[in-house]
């Protein structure tokens, strides 16, 4: 085995709830409230339909509407952590290369002298991350059952295409090691397929590759969203099955799989080795588009247009009025005091300096601010200093 490639399984297409669009000339990511199956072949209007698509949607029962919003599955693994790989992934946007991968404890991280093994404190806590560029990352590898009717009834596939009541089966190879891949950086659809895996799989006794799920399409409205409805992907039991009815279905697949000799053990280890034959599992090939739907860069406010702002005082004069103003601050405060009429005169006059001083002062901030949001002018500012005087011992 050639070490250093992830050895991951066969991927016969995708599920996305999103695509990219292109607005003002920039292609964006947008979600969308339904599922979509593609092939990995993309042309310029987006990614080609998979055949499974359009038959999925003519499923009036668990499709209404043409809305794809459910999808009979299988696991191809009985592990949990080989049907669902996820963890925080940071990506160079020049290279297309994973930079640094972790699971909140530890993480491989590219530096300038190799990879190297470092603490993971998640995101929120590293200052590594960037602004917001290291995101959780998850791919769920499921098996796309063409065939519901089956799993529900226990028959063989030859009996139920012939059957009359049915619909025809999709035009789909069989393809027992084949999947299709949801990708995925929402925090909802993570941890909800991370739990729904692991419940299965323990509820089941271990049987999670054998029973009949679908994935389920649901909406929610938080706080950070603006109550505006967001879609995750949830993992469940087929419509129409209760769970001891989808573990008596699992049964027999179960005992099925054993008569003839298929080893799900080896597999999973087979898998599980793979998997660990390279430190990052994502190839280079699909790196764009992975960058493009998920980790594309925010949009950055416009700088401010500086002739549609009214003209402000230059600074540079207003810093010379200040200082005239304080050098005669000063002079009013250290002269003598001469006679008794001369005195009110030079009470009255350390106020009005005061007062000109506070109102230049705030003039001062005033244009300060008002100059921090235009670009810095090309010429220098006049610095002409103006000694203070020294005070008179």
């Amino acid at each position: 085995m050639i070490k250093g490639l992830a050895i991951t399984p066969p991927i016969l297409g995708r599920i996305s709830i999103g695509r990219v669009v292109e607005k003002n000339g920039k292609r964006l990511p947008e979600k969308d409230d339904q599922f979509t199956i593609t092939t990995q072949i993309q042309h310029k209007d987006g990614w080609l339909l998979h055949p499974l698509d359009e038959y999925l949607r003519q499923q009036p029962n668990s499709n209404p509407n043409g809305k794809l919003r459910n999808i009979p599955v299988r696991m191809l693994f009985d592990d949990p952590e080989l049907n669902l790989r996820a963890e925080y992934s940071l990506f160079d946007r020049t290279t297309g290369r994973p930079i640094c991968v972790g699971n909140g404890e530890r993480c491989q991280r590219r530096t300038a002298d190799g990879m190297q093994q470092l603490p993971c404190p998640s995101p929120s806590l590293c200052e590594f991350a960037g602004q917001g560029q290291c995101k959780p990352y998850g791919r769920l590898t499921v098996r796309i059952d063409v065939d519901p009717q089956q799993s529900e009834q226990g028959n063989a596939h030859q009996q139920h295409s012939q059957s009359n009541n049915h619909p025809a089966p999709a035009p789909l190879e069989q393809d027992e090691l084949g999947v299709f891949v949801f990708r995925t950086t929402g925090f909802n659809s993570i941890r909800t397929l991370s739990a729904r895996l692991r419940y299965l799989q323990a509820y089941s006794g271990g049987l999670l590759s054998c029973l009949p799920l679908q994935l389920k399409l649901r909406g929610k409205s938080t706080t950070q969203s603006h109550r505006t409805p967001i879609f995750y992907v949830d993992l469940c039991v087929r419509d129409g099955l209760s769970m001891p009815q989808a573990m008596q279905v699992a049964r027999w697949h179960f005992e099925e799989r054993h008569a003839s000799g298929l080893q799900q053990s080896r597999l999973e280890e087979a898998a599980r080795d793979g998997f660990n034959n390279a430190v990052f599992e994502t190839s280079l090939e699909d790196t764009p588009e992975l960058l493009e739907e998920f980790f594309s860069q925010p949009d950055l406010p416009e700088p401010l247009d500086p002739s549609g702002m009214p003209d402000m005082p230059d600074l540079s004069d207003l810093r010379e009025q200040l200082f005239d103003a304080q050098a005669d601050w000063y002079n009013a405060c250290v002269q003598p005091q001469q006679s008794e009429p001369h005195l009110n005169q030079q009470q009255s006059q350390p106020t009005a300096n005061s007062s000109l001083k506070t109102k230049l002062n705030r003039q001062l901030q005033q244009s300060s601010r008002n100059q921090a949001a235009q670009p810095q002018s090309q010429s220098q500012p006049r610095t002409q200093s103006h000694p203070t005087p020294e005070k008179r011992s």
